[in-house]
């Protein structure tokens, strides 16, 4: 019935507005057609001009309404970060007064130089200076925002702190898993034709390095104020690792590696608080089209203090005893043996 109603409701819209528009055809007859075009001429730069105020005036409605709801009133979560909303700021501000600018002179010229018998347009085919002026002056204005912000990538993306925690970022559809290098601060090497049962990350346990890294799926812990560097692989198609609270993102490309990292600087259970949302986590989102899951692959960061950090790594046991039990040392504790000396490597603590 409703969807009936609806059919109804759109028809009978339909034949208003040709109604309208046929008795508006022989008013024109009835007028001449020369003073109805200028009479709807004068109409329709009058709307044009409402068009603006209105426009404006929703536009900053809209903001009012939503921005609450971004992003930006909690900042950055990373120090790099506060760099990247520096220059969003910067990029809307310029990019905002020249819309602003713009489209006041747009629909003003609308309606000042609207038709008149008392007034001829002036026609020109070309103008030098002109032509200069609106090339060059928005061109090093673009420019300047891109080596600010070319600046800052090479930053993300060089080489990280030498006190940096390592970890290995590996997207697949539709997941995200995660691998620390323990003592040797090494991560062990992986064969693409090694992924199978229990080694998903196709890690190449013959190689000594990978003995004892820690392989976790779906969740990352880092501690707070310390760099983090991500080595970023995928294992099937492009996926893209999206840090909206971070600030940042970086394409997972399959055979080809990719590296960026952060200092967080605020932890879950403070930004709980700063947000008011008792159920607030940090977000990996995959920000590149995957496939049909494309919508479902999202990790989970847990920023957290130090200690909080160290007793995490104290309950994780190397992939290695995972994939091979029985070389497992024959302790009772055998996660928080191993995971001692990861810990002493991953914090900077002998």
């Amino acid at each position: 019935m409703k969807e009936f109603l609806m059919i109804a409701l759109g028809v009978l819209i339909f034949v208003v507005i040709f109604q309208i528009a046929k008795a508006s055809e022989y008013v024109s007859v009835l007028k001449g057609e020369e003073k109805t075009r200028k009479q709807n001429n004068r109409i329709n730069a009058f709307f044009l001009l409402g068009f603006l105020v209105f426009g404006l005036i929703g536009a900053w409605y809209c903001n009012e309404l939503y921005y609450g709801k971004t992003l930006f009133p909690q900042g950055s979560a990373s120090i790099e970060g506060e760099k990247i909303d520096s220059m969003m700021w910067i990029t809307i501000s310029v990019t905002g007064l020249v819309f602003v600018i713009t489209q006041i002179l747009l629909f003003w010229f609308a309606f000042k130089y609207q038709a008149s018998d008392n007034r001829k347009a002036f026609y020109f085919a070309h103008s030098t200076k002109l032509e200069l002026i609106w090339t060059t002056i928005p061109a090093i204005v673009l420019a300047v925002l891109v080596v600010f912000g070319l600046k800052a990538w090479f930053k993300l993306t060089g080489d990280a702190p030498k006190d940096s925690i390592v970890v290995e970022v590996t997207g697949h559809q539709f997941a995200w898993e995660f691998r620390y290098p323990g003592p040797d601060n090494v991560l062990g090497k992986k064969d693409y034709r090694l992924t199978r049962g229990r080694n998903p990350l196709g890690v190449n346990f013959d190689d000594p390095a990978s003995h004892d890294d820690i392989h976790v799926s779906g969740t990352m812990h880092i501690p707070v104020g310390v760099p983090v560097k991500m080595v970023i692989n995928a294992q099937d198609v492009i996926h893209d690792v999206g840090l909206s609270q971070f600030r940042l993102k970086m394409d997972a490309v399959p055979g080809i590696p990719t590296t960026q990292w952060f200092t967080p600087k605020i932890t879950t259970a403070d930004m709980k608080i700063k947000t008011g949302n008792p159920n607030f986590t940090y977000e990996i989102s995959c920000d590149q089209m995957c496939g049909p899951g494309h919508f479902s692959m999202r990790g989970v960061i847990v920023v957290e203090t130090m200690a909080e950090y160290k007793k995490w790594l104290s309950e994780q046991k190397p992939e290695y005893y995972t994939v091979f039990p029985d070389k497992a040392p024959p302790m009772t504790d055998t996660a928080t043996t191993v995971a001692k000396p990861v810990i002493a490597a991953l914090t900077g603590n002998k």
